[in-house]
């Protein structure tokens, strides 16, 4: 049996909720009835973002924090920001860069200790006027708390994730969505999706959209695009695809439709492909598709990649596939787009609002429909052409200042107790 090709060191749907609120009074926030800490001379805030997620490797979440802090310190000098993390490759990266950040460690990781211990301590020594989380909140927080909520993939989609997972993100993530007091959604259908799930007010549910870093460009440098070739165990022409490898990323519909384009075309040899990701969690149903169809070193795992690669592989693919039927935002096609990659992306939750009609959209359940897309892509270069050209225009209208600016007009609302929070039945 041929060998799948490891870099060494590396990773060995439902339809959209309608919104919807039930009726019933409005019982008071928690948040309402905290003290206060008083604010600068000036009248800045003091913020708090838990950014423990940096330096974690696992994709969304720590790219979401890494970007929105990077972005608010290009555009705010005035408020104080306190960080908290966990990792050391975190505490390097903000230490002592901005005037107004500090950065404090919050120990242990494991967020069942962390979150209502710790962090919550922290906060009681240290008082801020708002504090940012994503996901999962302090029980009691001493402050008003912005909690950005990414997907509910765990209450749609409970059999795609670990049993202590599921069931604790069940609970933590309700809780914190209902008792903040401002909650951050990356997408319209995030968006629709946390309302007619947690029943909160939909007055406290803004949408603020990710996007890619503004160092991710098209790379034409032959050099850079032959080092990482090099770096990954890239031979030849390639197709991409980018996230922490998990059920939900539909990774191994990817592979089945790969490889039966290998088995309709035996005299054609294949671009290969290319998956950029870490080891999540329930993994191995990718890992022994592969394996099954005896994909040998056509497939390629690179494992984690850190940021400043991405760009050139990015620049470098034939094309790049998304197959992911559940996303909150799904950033990984943005970035392709940015990068000049023609992209093509499951049609399902928020991907089309992402991609528009800048990319091929497919349903991620059709192995049959991808592949076909794939093969049309691949062969087309006027459609390659077609889609990098719009992919970069489609890709200027997000911009991570824009979202800090938002992130932060969220921040003043919350710590002005101006959110009229409350649950809708």
């Amino acid at each position: 049996m041929p060998r799948l090709l490891i870099v060494p060191d590396r990773c060995a749907i439902p339809a959209p909720i309608s919104p919807g609120t039930a009726p019933g009074p409005k019982p008071t926030s928690a948040s309402s009835h905290l003290v206060k800490p008083s604010k600068g001379a000036a009248g800045d805030l003091r913020i708090a973002i838990d950014a423990h997620s940096v330096g974690t490797g696992l994709g969304g979440n720590e790219s979401y924090a890494t970007n929105l802090i990077e972005a608010l310190a290009e555009i705010d000098s005035v408020n104080r920001y306190t960080l908290y993390v966990t990792r050391r490759v975190a505490v390097e990266r903000f230490t002592n860069r901005w005037p107004n950040f500090s950065v404090r460690s919050t120990l242990p990781h494991t967020p069942l200790l962390r979150i209502p211990l710790t962090l919550s301590a922290e906060l009681r020594r240290n008082p801020v006027d708002v504090l940012h989380v994503q996901f999962t909140a302090p029980p009691f927080s001493p402050c008003p708390v912005v909690v950005s909520i990414h997907d509910l993939s765990f209450e749609h989609l409970p059999e795609t994730f670990k049993w202590r997972s599921r069931k604790q993100l069940r609970i933590t993530v309700r809780r914190s969505a209902r008792e903040a007091a401002q909650v951050i959604a990356l997408s319209e259908y995030a968006r629709n999706d946390i309302i007619a799930s947690y029943h909160v007010n939909s007055e406290n549910v803004s949408v603020i959209p990710l996007a890619a870093p503004a160092h991710f460009q098209p790379v034409h440098d032959e050099e850079e695009l032959r080092r990482v070739r090099q770096t990954y165990g890239i031979q030849s022409d390639y197709i991409l695809s980018v996230g922490a490898i998990q059920p939900r990323k539909n990774l191994s519909r990817l592979v089945a439709a790969y490889s039966s384009l290998r088995r309709a075309r035996p005299g054609v040899k294949l671009p290969q492909l290319v998956l950029v990701g870490k080891c999540a969690w329930l993994y191995d149903e990718t890992l022994r598709t592969i394996k099954e169809l005896e994909m040998g070193n056509s497939v390629v795992l690179t494992g984690y990649v850190p940021e400043p690669d991405l760009p050139a592989l990015y620049s470098g693919a034939l094309c790049f596939v998304y197959p992911s039927y559940f996303e909150g935002f799904g950033l990984p096609p943005l970035e392709a787009m940015k990068c000049g990659a023609p992209v093509i992306v499951g049609n399902k939750t928020s991907l089309p609002e992402v991609v528009g009609d800048a990319g091929v959209q497919v349903d991620p359940f059709d192995v049959d429909e991808m592949a076909s897309a794939i093969q049309r892509v691949i062969t087309d270069s006027s459609l390659r052409a077609q889609l990098r050209v719009k992919g970069l225009e489609r890709a200027k209208l997000f911009d991570w200042q824009e979202t800090a600016r938002q992130t932060l007009s969220v921040y003043k609302k919350a710590a002005e107790g101006d959110s009229g929070n409350g649950l809708t039945g």
